[in-house]
């Protein structure tokens, strides 16, 4: 298979003026593909309200349907799922998504046939060992050639026993998730147990340990690192889809950035979304937050101030404040994202390697990186076909003019209309 290819560059509007700004963002990638993955396993259809549409939830889409799965858009964008037999033989393409190469191989297991893997060029760099040693220790045969990457196929029987397995989920915790989501079906359910020193974004665990217990499933955490999902129906019905707080991310950062308020509609009062976590700490950058019945509102002056924080809790938050980070007044320290070296690229390498194009002073570390303040000008800002870094650029490109975001449709892969969104925020704000 071959890669996406992304070619629109962007020049980054910069901020003449403090912001004014209301956003209304798109659906959880998180909780839909979370949520697709059990409804093509429940005992009953499911629809789900205001779901992301998007290349990752699109990759989703096509991998259940091509296992069998009706999956039909009803009232404009909502989506119907209706489970059914899984069945091979069939191809995933995963794309980049790291949601659709670690939840759907556990799935495919119930299928009865042969299941093939394969994404764009990047997604064969990215681990996937934790996923293919746990599979066959289930008992379940899978054919990958020694890579322990993609390409592999899945040899489904069509059911999966289950019971107990230990694995090492320092790289991902999304193999973790994998399993949970599909373990249900197994016969005798699963105990799982991570025994590596480093487990990387726990609340995306909760988040699957949530979305399986409001569909029915007995699920508990007996252990900090053993999680167990019991056999049973899952249940299906209408789930509506919180907003990506992830996403949201650099749309609150543009206020402390520019000066002025973003308000962004719809933001849980209670979630399991590690995107939450912004709230504490753009407080603990400089800005001010408040929260209503409507949404949840940041103000910033324009002052950012350096922070020393370990992000091990919500690695996928690092880019944001990376990029608050190379604007602020002081020097920063971001620890525990070790782990963004397996991710749709080198995280790590590629933000130190931008920061210091755009005269930014970033190095690397063992768990992360030093940011100081530099003198910043305009450069091409390079994304690696990756949607974090596009819109990191793009929150720089407020302060710094000349700064040429070269791939922004990458941001397709979570929010195809970002570049929309962004002009309309800096546009109500004239």
């Amino acid at each position: 298979m071959t890669a996406q290819t992304y070619s629109q560059h962007w020049s980054a509007p910069l901020a003449d003026r403090p912001i004014s700004a209301t956003i209304e963002l798109p659906g959880s990638k998180s909780l839909t593909n979370r949520e697709l993955v059990l409804s093509a396993l429940a005992g009953e259809p499911t629809t789900l309200l205001r779901p992301l549409h998007s290349r990752d939830s699109a990759l989703m889409i096509e991998a259940l349907r091509s296992l069998g799965t009706q999956i039909e858009t009803v009232n404009g964008s909502d989506l119907l799922i209706t489970p059914t037999q899984l069945l091979g033989p069939a191809k995933i393409d995963c794309g980049l998504a790291g949601t659709v190469m670690r939840f759907v191989p556990p799935l495919a297991a119930l299928a009865v046939g042969d299941v093939s893997f394969d994404g764009d060029e990047a997604a064969r760099r990215r681990p996937m060992h934790t996923t293919i040693s746990s599979l066959r220790a289930l008992g379940i045969d899978v054919e990958d050639e020694g890579r322990e990457a993609l390409p592999f196929t899945v040899h489904a029987i069509g059911k999966v026993r289950g019971g107990e397995i230990t694995l090492d989920a320092s790289a991902s915790s999304q193999f973790v998730s994998g399993l949970l989501l599909a373990a249900a079906r197994f016969e005798y359910g699963l105990t799982l147990r991570h025994v590596g020193k480093h487990l990387p974004s726990l609340p995306h665990i909760e988040m699957t340990m949530d979305t399986l217990a409001n569909r029915g499933v007995r699920v508990n955490n007996p252990e900090p690192t053993v999680w167990r999902v019991e056999p049973g129906v899952i249940a299906g019905g209408t789930i509506d889809i919180e907003p990506d707080l992830s996403n949201a991310g650099p749309f609150l950062a543009a206020a402390m950035v520019a000066g002025g308020s973003v308000k962004v509609l719809g933001w849980p009062a209670k979630t399991t979304q590690v995107g939450n976590e912004f709230d504490g700490i753009l407080q603990r950058m400089g800005a001010s937050i408040h929260r209503d019945s409507s949404g949840l509102t940041v103000t910033g002056t324009g002052q950012i101030h350096g922070i020393d924080i370990d992000l091990s809790i919500g690695g996928e938050l690092t880019p944001v404040i990376a990029a608050l980070a190379t604007l602020a007044d002081g020097p920063s320290r971001i620890s525990g994202v070790a782990h963004l070296r397996g991710h749709e690229t080198d995280r790590l390498a590629a933000l130190a390697t931008e920061i210091n194009r755009v005269g930014g002073i970033a190095r690397e570390t063992e768990d992360g990186l030093e940011i100081e303040p530099g003198t910043l000008h305009g450069a091409r800002w390079h994304s690696y076909e990756d949607h974090r870094m596009a819109t990191a650029g793009a929150i720089i490109g407020l302060r710094v003019a000349g700064i040429l975001v070269d791939d922004i449709t990458t941001t397709a892969k979570t929010m195809p209309n970002f570049a929309e969104l962004w002009a309309k925020m800096l546009s109500e704000s004239a």
